[in-house]
């Protein structure tokens, strides 16, 4: 066959006699549907970016209208006796550094009790006792346990075996501001709250992509309080009353945050108290860190789904809080994942090869976030990091796997109290 090129068309001449066959092509149809493409992509790409940035935006506009500063609650000075309840494994490196911290507490000593909810091997507890058996105050109470049953279990027999008004829950990995017991029972001292936590002011040994993400939630934290109640709590800083203690489930990973929702279905608010400030320890390995982020954003969304049935009720709690955690932690993940999958075939479909760019500048943008190398773009890639976390864990819960409330020791991350 041979073809013969006219002004506007390639004509094939058929075997037959007088049997023309003509196709026409026609180069400005083609450049329109080329034109396209990038207009779709752009609508589509910037509709998803759009959607997931919504509870961002939502939170960024409560935050300017409230304008939330201290902690909405009527405080008032109190001093009941207190538990400081620890759980503890092979913590004996780092126990003194945390009892030094709790006996320099502005808190009288003779009204704290100190709980170690104890799974060591290490001599953790005999070091507790030889720290302990310098000061007069506070008393020691040990709930040991011959092998390790996950941290709520260990949390529930604490309280359990506690004597004081108020349970102080803290981390041995961690470090606590002096004004701490204080401003927690006097947050508490308001019949509507019935959990207080506090502020992550830095995080030792960590990167700026974690710095950044703890910002943030600060900032999250503030609104959700002043709306009602905060979703989120930190283990190395959080009080409740003995008395209004509910026991989490045992397979629980996120057992401060189970606690605060327990605590909140009973009708009292749960709230962030900026001047209840701590340091925890982070670590600087990419992979640990992953590690780590991933196993706390997989007990969250536990937390989320054990507890749907509270979406929608219990005030601003049900109809803001939680329905904005649900989108920001279980939606936005999978639209994010939706959004790199769809640019990424756009632009290969668009420009072929060249369309590896798109990717490849993804690529580039994670590897400098993992190295604290964005400058000012690092905030952004700390969320974008704590959604990966959220949506690996999603896919793992999706496959079934959930956990037994234990959490992997890391050394690093306890130097940083050694």
């Amino acid at each position: 066959m041979r073809y013969i090129r006219t002004a506007d068309s390639y004509v094939w001449p058929h075997h037959g006699p007088n049997e023309i066959y003509r196709w026409r092509f026609d180069d400005e149809s083609k450049r329109d549907s080329m034109r396209r493409f990038p207009n779709g992509f752009v609508t589509v790409t910037g509709a998803l970016a759009a959607l997931t940035a919504l509870p961002y935006f939502l939170y960024l506009f409560l935050y300017a209208v409230l304008k939330p500063e201290g902690v909405p609650a009527d405080k008032a000075p109190a001093e009941p006796t207190v538990s400081v309840v620890i759980p503890t494994y092979n913590e004996a490196s780092i126990i003194d550094s945390k009892l030094s911290d709790i006996v320099a507490l502005d808190y009288p000593l003779k009204k704290v009790e100190v709980v170690l909810a104890d799974a060591s091997t290490d001599g953790t507890v005999a070091t507790a006792k030889d720290f302990l058996d310098d000061y007069d105050a506070p008393e020691l109470t040990v709930i040991h346990d011959d092998e390790r049953r996950g941290v709520a279990t260990a949390v529930n027999e604490a309280v359990a075996s506690a004597t004081g008004e108020v349970i102080f829950r803290t981390d041995a990995d961690s470090a606590l501001g002096p004004g701490v017991l204080r401003e927690s029972v006097a947050t508490l001292a308001d019949p509507s709250v019935g959990v207080v936590t506090g502020r992550q002011t830095e995080v030792l040994g960590d990167s700026e992509v974690e710095t950044d993400y703890r910002d943030l939630l600060t900032l999250v934290q503030a609104v959700e309080s002043r709306l009602d109640s905060t979703f989120i709590v930190h283990g190395p800083c959080v009080a409740f009353r003995r008395d209004d203690y509910v026991p989490v489930p045992t397979d629980t990973i996120a057992d401060d945050t189970a606690l605060a929702l327990e605590i909140r279905r009973a009708g009292k608010r749960v709230v962030m108290n900026p001047a209840m400030r701590f340091v925890e320890s982070g670590v600087s390995s990419f992979r640990a860190r992953r590690t780590r982020k991933d196993r706390r954003a997989k007990g969250l969304l536990q937390v989320l789904l054990r507890n749907r049935d509270m979406l929608g009720q219990y005030g601003s709690y049900g109809r803001i809080v939680l329905p904005i955690n649900w989108w920001f932690m279980i939606v936005s993940p999978w639209l994010i994942a939706s959004g790199v999958a769809l640019t990424s075939l756009i632009a290969l479909l668009v420009a072929g090869p060249f369309g590896l760019v798109v990717p490849g500048a993804m690529v580039a943008y994670v590897w400098l976030g993992q190295r604290d190398a964005l400058g000012p773009l690092g905030t952004p890639y700390a969320v974008l990091d704590s959604q990966v976390s959220l949506w690996l864990a999603s896919v793992e819960l999706l496959i079934g796997g959930t956990g037994d409330g234990t959490w992997t020791v890391d050394r690093e991350s306890r130097e940083a109290f050694e």
